[in-house]
């Protein structure tokens, strides 16, 4: 018998208490070892159309709908006795007449009509707007069928507006509400494949993303140990495209916040692993949190094939570097950051240089004379200094060069290299080896990758296809300045692709975030990505913009605020609070402490903890969802930070400081699936108003 679990399961097992869950998980393996097992008490459920449906009994109140015919078993769903068996009663599992695909479909009948739900109570205005014109009224069925709308849901959409699509895409088959999102967008979405070898109306690709055939306990346990994280069971069709496409050269997938390029990176290493058993495969990111994320989840993705993962290395690229410069080149002593700066301003302090200032000196330091290894007066005369604007004539650049001179020279004296010399040192080496040390690298938030980063990746990897897949996102870009790849040997015009779906984060919540942002960005080689066209599937609360006279007024609304999530039924694990900097975390903790939850300061080792609500910077928001965040500390002057923006020596850096602001507030605003509210004091950041557009 095939054993198949639904998306929907995993969903409904997620808002179960902890105690619910386990007791659940019971069952499933009970009905997974022995589906005939006496002890399993299964009813058959009178009122719902689907004749196959069946009540599995989990306790005296909990119950699990399943899917039963003679073939196969299909955990659908589970919930409190009358919440479950409502459920089972509006679903019916059937294939879909036009493209072949299974889905669970609710019934249209037990619905008099779509309401959409007000969030906002508003007056209502003195003259009534005419009605709203219908999207898709013009299009025949065979079209909107091709697109995967069950057939009895065509009356509906061929009445959606814009104001009722969202809460109807929430009825709808993931591939139907899609394909209509985007077409009222003004996108053009493909239609669906026509299932023609597939052996089962559950083996069409998108009924992949919605069911999967567990082969064995452990598979079904990773599946349930990880309720929330579905990318580890559900890939998405244009998402698994990208996993499994050929390159002839480098790639790279962008997206906004939430379309799943982390998921794609992880698959993608996992594919090219899997395909050639021959195969060593680094999957990295720029920094240890980050890296430590991605090993967590790959192991979540391989419980149930170890022996897959050990091919399949995980380490941030300063890690890596370290480890092959030990032992291709020597062990090495990376100088921090503090001594350079201080050695920089020494330097300075010798040369009795005035008009430069120590700021000026470390970002051209920084951005110009680490990444690009400047060795020598000639090098520093001719760069080029991409994206600096202060002017240097010769005369002064030959006095600032000896300054750089000097503090290079110290390092080395003291037996110290910069991260960016031990990359460099390695790439040189490793140009040299016949036998590369990775057949492929996979790299996630590759938005924020340096000159020196790239070029190591360039020397790292095999010449050909399918050697670098990158994973980022332009608008979260916020720790490196622009530059071209191409001029570094990573070309990927023609090889970049776009994920336009968002899974994580609601309409409202999305696009009140995007108004921080471009429509569109290119990156220094002109690859563009677009943002116009991203899509949220799911809707949501608008996010709460406040404004306060005092911060202790604004720690008591956040504290109120996060209280009502928490009687709502989110868990504190699934709450986030975040700042821009530690100078702001006091008004965090006073907002937590206030609503007498538990919290946890999260610092740059520390992850989200599993019973305590997260209080970070936002820097450290990376990598991280909650289904509530509240982003405060919003002030004039605290963001964009003021001390950030007054130490600005360069046109060029004040432009860029402003951008990665921007990106900062974005980042730490799309970390929220469900409830936002973004907080300040008088007089508010600048960013808000844009917010409000």
């Amino acid at each position: 018998m095939d054993f198949r679990i639904a998306d929907t399961f995993t969903d409904s097992l997620a808002r179960l208490t902890g105690d619910e869950q386990k007791a659940v998980k019971t069952t499933a393996f009970d009905l997974q070892m022995n589906p005939a097992s006496p002890g399993l008490s299964f009813h058959k459920l009178d009122k719902a159309k689907d004749k196959n449906f069946w009540s599995v009994r989990v306790n005296a109140d909990i119950r699990l709908i399943v899917h039963k015919t003679g073939g196969s078993m299909l955990l659908c769903y589970v919930d409190h006795h009358d919440k479950a068996y409502g459920w089972a009663e509006r679903r019916k599992l059937e294939t879909h007449p036009a493209t072949g695909a299974a889905q669970l479909v609710e019934i249209r009948e037990t619905f008099k009509e779509i309401v959409v739900p007000v969030y906002v109570s508003a007056p209502e205005p003195a003259n009534p707007a005419k009605a709203e014109s219908r999207l898709f009224e013009d299009m025949d069925d065979a079209a909107l069928l091709g697109y995967g709308v069950p057939s009895e849901w065509l009356p509906d959409v061929k009445k959606a507006t814009e104001t009722s699509l969202l809460v109807l895409a929430e009825h709808l088959p993931a591939e139907a509400a899609e394909a209509l999102l985007e077409l009222a967008t003004g996108g053009k979405p493909q239609p669906v494949p026509v299932a023609t070898t597939t052996p089962t109306p559950f083996d069409h690709p998108d009924a992949q993303r919605r069911f999967r055939t567990l082969k064995n306990a452990d598979e079904l346990q990773a599946a349930l140990d990880y309720p929330w994280d579905k990318w580890t069971v559900f890939l998405h069709p244009e998402q698994r495209q990208l996993v499994e496409r050929d390159f002839n050269g480098p790639a790279r997938v962008a997206g906004s916040a939430g379309t799943g390029k982390t998921i794609v990176a992880l698959h993608r290493a996992v594919h090219l692993a899997r395909r050639n058993p021959d195969a060593r495969v680094l999957l990295t990111t720029f920094n240890d949190v980050l890296a430590e994320s991605l090993f967590a989840k790959l192991k979540r993705l391989l419980a149930a094939e170890p022996m897959l993962g050990e091919r399949i290395d995980v380490f941030s690229l300063p890690v890596i570097a370290n480890r092959l410069h030990k032992a291709k080149v020597g062990p090495v002593s990376i100088a921090p950051a503090e001594i350079v700066r201080q050695l920089l301003a020494e330097s300075a302090k010798a040369t009795g240089l005035t008009g430069i200032t120590n700021q000026f000196l470390w970002a051209e330091w920084e951005h110009v004379v680490d990444p690009w290894q400047v060795q020598s007066w000639e090098q520093f005369r001719d760069l080029a200094r991409l994206g600096r604007k202060t002017r240097l004539p010769e005369a002064r650049r030959q006095a600032i060069w000896q300054i750089f001179d000097a503090a290079r020279k110290e390092l080395a004296t003291r037996g110290l290299k910069t991260q960016a010399e031990v990359f460099a040192a390695l790439s040189a080496a490793l140009r040299n080896d016949k036998r590369p040390a990775f057949d492929h690298v996979v790299v996630d938030e590759a938005q924020d990758l340096g000159v020196p980063h790239l070029r190591f990746l360039a020397s790292l990897a095999p010449s050909g296809g399918n050697a670098l897949f990158f994973a980022g996102d332009q608008g979260q870009r916020i720790f490196q300045q622009p530059f071209s790849w191409r001029a570094l040997g990573v070309d990927i015009r023609g090889r970049s692709r776009g994920l336009r779906v968002n899974y994580r984060t609601s309409h409202q919540i999305r696009s009140q975030a995007d108004r921080l942002l471009a429509r569109s960005v290119a990156d220094a080689d002109g690859n563009v990505e677009e943002r116009s066209d991203t899509v949220s599937v799911f809707n949501g609360p608008a996010p709460d913009l406040r404004v306060f006279a005092t911060a202790q007024d604004e720690s008591a609304s956040v504290a109120e605020w996060l209280k009502e999530r928490v009687s709502e039924g989110m868990q504190l694990q699934e709450c986030a609070v975040f700042v821009r900097s530690e100078a702001q975390l006091p008004r965090a903790r006073a907002a937590v402490n206030g609503s007498g939850l538990g919290f946890r300061v999260l610092d740059d080792k520390a992850h989200a903890p599993d019973d305590a609500v997260s209080i970070s910077t936002m820097q450290l928001a990376k990598g991280l969802e909650f289904r509530a965040v509240a982003v405060m500390a919003c002030d004039d002057e605290v963001v964009p930070l003021q001390e950030r923006i007054s130490d600005v020596g360069d046109e060029a850096d004040l432009r860029d400081a402003y951008e990665t602001e921007r990106h900062l507030l974005y980042v730490a605003c799309t970390r929220a699936r469900d409830r936002l509210i973004v907080t300040g004091v008088k007089p508010e950041s600048e960013f808000l108003e844009d917010m409000r557009r």
